[in-house]
């Protein structure tokens, strides 16, 4: 989804965005963990209450058990049964109360019918009534929790009954109410609010604690904490089953419930603080994300502008954005780029004035060998005559002047017939056709730039002649033949060039120009390269300083098609001669 966005800012935006939702997120889990932390306190809290809980009740019930035994075995408790003294039955029941006085007491008759009774505010007549109770004079012991205890009346707290009968005599029943007293006694001691439950399909409350909040029974597990709104407070509410409860009383259970409304003020309001501290922080982090976002995309659009001008051949630089990291080092690593391609555009330009694009990107790919490769090409040696002379009468300016704007218009024909300048040695020129990359019409393209050379010559004296400048003259020479192209130099300084007999020669027939008469002279091995092309005549053999075998030489007077040049000095002559005579009749 990300990579859809249409700008680097966006994405980094959006990415910081999405790091600001994830931190978001996590506050639910941190309220989760909060809840769970509290949750898992409050269950220890409760399981230790639960132990301390069932001991305290074994150490009473134990009290309890003991008290009935002694009074169901006391000889004195048969003999007040016995002769229906009911003051002295009371007397010895008010023993074991005053020891234990959360107890209450009854003392039956052989018939079930109460004689004695102490604690207890509406004692029954008898406990024929009492389901629990009612065998305890044939003989029959009972223990467990009765729903009204030892008293009459429905609203009675429930209490754990123990009855042991006296046999042939009557019975002895000992009852400790789990009332609201008893209740209180132990949330003092465990500092939880309690309540005393039967468990069904009402969830019936037998005994509470003054605090105890209401309606929290329903919500209590037998596992797991749970959390109860009442009122303005909260409370921790966990229930317990303690085994001596249990009987036909039905499923006694035990609600603790723990006041933590402070605790929860406290995770809600660390929930918020950390809420608030989020919120700053992604503000801040979309802030500083968006800043740094803009930043970036803007040192990226920096450099696709500067991009999309040098790809316009606009070497511009890219103004960097100082940001101490990768995007300063790639802006300035972009304009060291570009003034590399300044340079090597400014390169290209130079070997432009030089050669031709083909051969310009030949040498740029590196395509030459080093030392040199043989190749045939063909050579073309111009030379001004007189050029001594010439530069006697004028001013170094204007000499300069001249040789440049010769230049110009020499240099242009040759480049433009697909021919490199090779070096210039004073006022001479050395073209060279075929290096550093042969082409088949090689040597027609060297004899047709001899030709346009000539023209632009006559065009050039004519604008020399309206100024008074002295008018030059010029020779070429040209010759088709192997050489060895390449680098020649040394590795710090070289110098791309040709070498070989064929330069020589090439030499040589423009120095004999002056000598012949003629103003463009080729060889015969160019001529035989050029002659569908050219108009020539023969000039005659020539021998060459270093060379054996004379050569044939022609005059160039024209491209087949087109008008001849001006006649030379020797064309001159040879139309002047009569033709010769020919041969005797009949030979």
């Amino acid at each position: 989804m990300f990579l859809r966005l249409p700008t680097v800012r966006a994405k980094l935006t959006a990415l910081v965005s999405l790091s600001v939702v994830v931190m978001l997120a996590a506050l639910p889990v941190l309220s989760w963990l909060l809840h769970r932390q509290l949750v898992d306190e409050v269950d220890d809290r409760v399981t230790e209450a639960e132990k301390a809980f069932q001991t305290e009740l074994d150490d009473d019930l134990a009290d309890l058990t003991l008290a009935s035994r002694i009074l169901s075995a006391d000889g004195a408790t048969s003999r007040a049964i016995q002769t229906g003294n009911a003051d002295r039955a009371r007397q010895l029941a008010q023993v074991f109360v005053g020891v234990y006085p959360n107890i209450d007491v009854l003392i039956l008759d052989a018939q079930g019918k109460v004689l004695a009774q102490v604690g207890c505010e509406h004692p029954p007549a008898a406990v024929d009534g009492m389901p629990e109770l009612a065998d305890i004079s044939k003989g029959q012991e009972f223990k467990g929790v009765i729903e009204h205890g030892c008293e009459a009346v429905p609203n009675a707290p429930p209490a754990y009954v123990i009855g042991a009968p006296i046999v042939g005599v009557g019975g002895v029943v000992l009852c400790m109410p789990v009332d609201a007293e008893y209740l209180r006694n132990a949330s003092a001691k465990l500092g939880l609010e309690l309540a005393l439950a039967v468990l069904g399909d009402d969830n019936k409350v037998v005994g509470a604690t003054h605090e105890f909040p209401s309606g929290a029974v329903g919500a209590a597990g037998p596992t797991d904490t749970s959390i109860v709104d009442a009122g303005a407070r909260s409370w921790a509410v966990q229930r317990f089953e303690p085994r001596q409860l249990h009987g036909r009383l039905g499923n006694v259970s035990m609600v603790a419930a723990l006041d933590v409304s402070d605790i929860r003020t406290i995770v809600r309001r660390n929930l918020l603080y950390a809420l608030a501290i989020l919120a700053v922080a992604a503000v801040v982090s979309v802030a500083l994300g968006s800043r740094l976002a803009s930043i970036m995309s803007l040192a990226l659009r920096r450099v696709n502008t500067a991009l999309q001008r040098v790809e316009k051949l606009d070497y511009v630089h890219v103004e960097p954005v100082h940001t101490g990291d990768e995007l300063e080092a790639l802006a300035s690593g972009f304009n060291t780029m570009v003034d590399g391609l300044k340079e090597r555009d400014k390169l290209r330009t130079t070997f432009g004035k030089y050669m031709t694009e083909t051969v310009m990107q030949h040498l740029l790919a590196g395509k030459v060998q080093l030392g040199g490769e043989s190749l045939k090409v063909t050579i073309l040696f111009t030379d001004i005559r007189s050029f001594t002379t010439i530069s006697e009468k004028m001013d170094p300016q204007q000499l300069v002047g001249l040789l440049n704007e010769y230049f110009t218009e020499m240099v242009s024909i040759v480049m433009h017939e697909g021919g490199v300048v090779d070096k210039y040695i004073g006022d001479a020129i050395m073209a060279v056709f075929g290096a550093p990359v042969p082409k088949p019409d090689d040597a027609t393209n060297a004899v047709r730039a001899a030709v346009r050379m000539r023209q632009a010559l006559q065009r050039l004296n004519a604008r020399l002649a309206e100024r008074g400048a002295p008018m030059l003259r010029t020779g070429i020479g040209i010759h088709t033949g192997e050489v060895v192209a390449g680098n020649i130099g040394s590795e710090r300084r070289m110098e791309y060039t040709v070498i070989g007999d064929a330069v020589n020669l090439a030499s040589r027939l423009e120095t004999n120009t002056k000598d012949l008469g003629v103003n463009v002279l080729i060889s015969e091995d160019t001529w035989a390269l050029t002659k569908d092309t050219i108009e020539a005549r023969p000039v005659r053999e020539i021998t060459v300083k270093g060379r054996k075998q004379p050569v044939m030489t022609y005059e160039v007077t024209g491209l087949k098609g087109e008008p001849s040049l001006d006649q030379s000095d020797s064309a001159k002559i040879a139309s002047a001669r009569p033709p010769p005579a020919g041969p005797p009749a009949g030979e």
